[in-house]
C-alpha cells in the first residue's frame, strides 16, 4: 500500500504540482480514506520525502555495484557500463525526476530533515570515496565525475532543454557522450 500511495502521489504531484495536491485527492484516487494514508505517512511532506529518497536509491544501486568490485581500479573499467544502467534507471524513473524538477521549492522544505540529511550524506560520502581515491588516476576520476553530471543534467532537464525530442533519443545521445569520455570502453 505504501508504494501505491507513493505512485499515486507522484502522478498527482506531476499533474498538478505538490502545493496544489491534497492528501484527500491522493486518498480519493487510491479509493481509501485519509486515515489510511496517515497510517503510512504522517504528512504530505513525508510522502514527498519518500519520493525523493527513491532518487537516492538509484544512486545507491550504482554505488553498491562499485562496492562489490574486488579492486577499486576495476571501477574505471566498469564505470561506462554502470553509467549505462544509471541512464536506464533515470529513463525508467523519469516521472520521479520530473516531480523533483517541477517542485523544487517543495523539495527545499524537506532538505533539512534528518532522514534526508543522513541519506544524502551517505551517498555523498560513498561517491567521494570513489572519486577521491588516489589509487585511481585523476583523469579517470574526473571522467567519472563528469559522466554523472552529463547524465543528470542531460536527462533531468531534457524537456526544458531539448523540447519535444523523445527522452529515449536524448538518453542515447547522453550515453554516447559518456562513452566518448572513456575511449577504451566498448559500447
Amino acid at each position: 500500500m505504501r508504494e501505491r500511495i507513493l505512485d499515486v502521489a507522484l502522478e498527482l504531484f506531476n499533474e498538478q504540482g505538490y502545493d496544489a495536491t491534497s492528501l484527500r485527492e491522493i486518498a480519493e484516487r487510491l479509493g481509501v480514506t485519509k486515515a489510511a494514508l496517515y497510517y503510512h505517512f504522517r504528512s504530505k511532506a513525508d510522502i514527498l520525502l519518500a519520493l525523493h529518497l527513491r532518487l537516492h536509491d538509484l544512486g545507491r544501486g550504482l554505488l553498491d555495484e562499485l562496492d562489490s568490485l574486488s579492486d577499486e581500479r576495476d571501477a574505471v573499467a566498469a564505470w561506462p557500463h554502470l553509467i549505462d544502467r544509471f541512464v536506464d534507471d533515470v529513463i525508467a524513473n523519469r516521472d520521479l525526476f520530473l516531480v523533483h524538477q517541477r517542485n523544487q521549492r517543495a523539495f527545499e522544505q524537506i532538505a533539512d530533515t534528518e532522514e534526508h540529511r543522513q541519506a544524502n550524506d551517505d551517498i555523498e560520502q560513498r561517491f567521494r570515496r570513489v572519486l577521491a581515491n588516489p589509487a585511481l588516476p585523476i583523469a579517470d576520476r574526473v571522467r567519472m565525475a563528469c559522466s554523472v553530471g552529463a547524465v543528470m543534467f542531460g536527462l533531468m532537464g531534457a524537456d526544458a532543454l531539448f523540447g519535444n525530442e523523445p527522452a529515449e533519443h536524448v538518453a542515447e545521445l547522453v550515453r554516447d557522450t559518456v562513452h566518448e569520455l572513456f575511449p577504451s570502453s566498448s559500447s
